[in-house]
């Protein structure tokens, strides 16, 4: 009995882990809409925890922002008030991303001392930090990246930095549904085969998907050609392979990422209602049923979003509500092939 009792207080803990981490995300989604990720200019891990408290080290942190490129070239009438509010943008997502790691680490190690975890499990949770700690060095990785001449974030470090942190979500709400839903066997693993292939195909796929939007963000490609569903009232828009070598129009050219991405979401757009189709003819639990109707809901919501996000020019709250949107159909999706694995 206590056995049960306490996997179930694992399982709470790692989706209340999830559900931070889900947070952090899009609050950085919000930091880089709002320009205030490179408003702190020093990477202090442990000091860094404390913001300005008087007028005086407010001061001081203006100063050390104006010697770099951001103020230099695009923020030069700044005030000291429009600093402090991009300030508390990027001073919230670091705390936050500090305080998950104490979220994690004290639970575990007192699991640890408690005896609660198995040989297996102990591994994949040290796995789950050591992540973390990677993702705190990536995400000071991406910022360097904009304190140099141009300031600007690396569209390859903003978009390694994101999907990281989805890694470690994917990670730990895999092995926390993987504790809450035991192997059952009980449906044959031949008739369950071709759903589960579908399955981990558009997890895949929407992962994909949502780092060619990172690649959207970084380069800021949702503030062109804001029309739906042509480009500048073409399929293909003027200027797709115009850079040499071939590969950088993928990750550099602006008309190109934004017609992946939307050719990526097109394609998600008329794949999921056929998997949802095809598993209507498989003998499924309940529970898995209400799962596809639900990756349904949330393609359409998502779908929803992306077109006003655009069409709108990519305003704050619906641009974060999109990367919200793209994550719910994602961790449906993943829950969706755990789910079809233990059949």
């Amino acid at each position: 009995m206590n056995e049960i009792k306490h996997k179930r207080i694992i399982v709470i803990w790692l989706l209340l882990c999830c559900a931070v981490i889900f947070a952090m995300m899009i609050l950085g989604a919000v930091t880089r809409l709002t320009g205030s990720g490179l408003s702190m200019v020093q990477w202090e891990p442990i000091m860094g925890i404390i913001p300005p408290l008087s007028h005086a080290e407010w001061e001081e942190a203006f100063r050390l922002y104006q010697q770099f490129p951001e103020y230099k070239l695009k923020n030069l009438h700044m005030s000291l008030g429009e600093f402090e509010a991009i300030f508390w943008f990027e001073y919230s997502h670091r705390l936050l991303g500090r305080f998950i790691g104490i979220m994690f680490l004290v639970p575990f190690l007192y699991f640890l001392f408690k005896g609660w975890l198995n040989r297996p499990l102990k591994w994949k949770l040290a796995g789950m930090f050591l992540l973390g700690g990677l993702q705190g060095l990536m995400g000071w990785y991406m910022v360097m990246s904009g304190l140099v001449d141009d300031p600007h974030v690396s569209q390859y470090r903003l978009t390694a930095h994101l999907a990281l942190a989805v890694i470690i979500y994917a990670y730990i709400f895999w092995v926390a549904i993987d504790l809450l839903f035991p192997k059952t066997g009980y449906f044959s693993a031949k008739s369950t085969k071709k759903p589960l292939r579908f399955s981990l195909f558009i997890t895949g796929f929407i992962f994909l998907t949502i780092l060619s939007g990172a690649f959207v963000a970084g380069t800021r490609a949702g503030f062109t050609f804001n029309t739906f569903p042509l480009m500048a009232g073409r399929f293909y828009p003027e200027g797709m392979y115009v850079l040499e070598p071939l590969w950088k129009n993928w990750f550099e050219n602006i008309a190109t990422i934004q017609f992946n991405h939307r050719l990526m979401a097109t394609l998600l757009f008329l794949l999921i209602p056929w998997f949802w189709w095809k598993a209507r003819k498989t003998a499924l639990p309940s529970t898995i049923r209400a799962a596809f109707h639900l990756l349904i809901v949330a393609l359409v919501v998502q779908i929803t979003l992306g077109i006003s996000t655009l069409l709108l020019s990519v305003p704050v709250s619906l641009a974060a509500a999109h990367q919200a949107g793209g994550l719910i159909l994602f961790t449906v999706s993943l829950y969706l092939t755990n789910r079809l694995i233990k059949l």
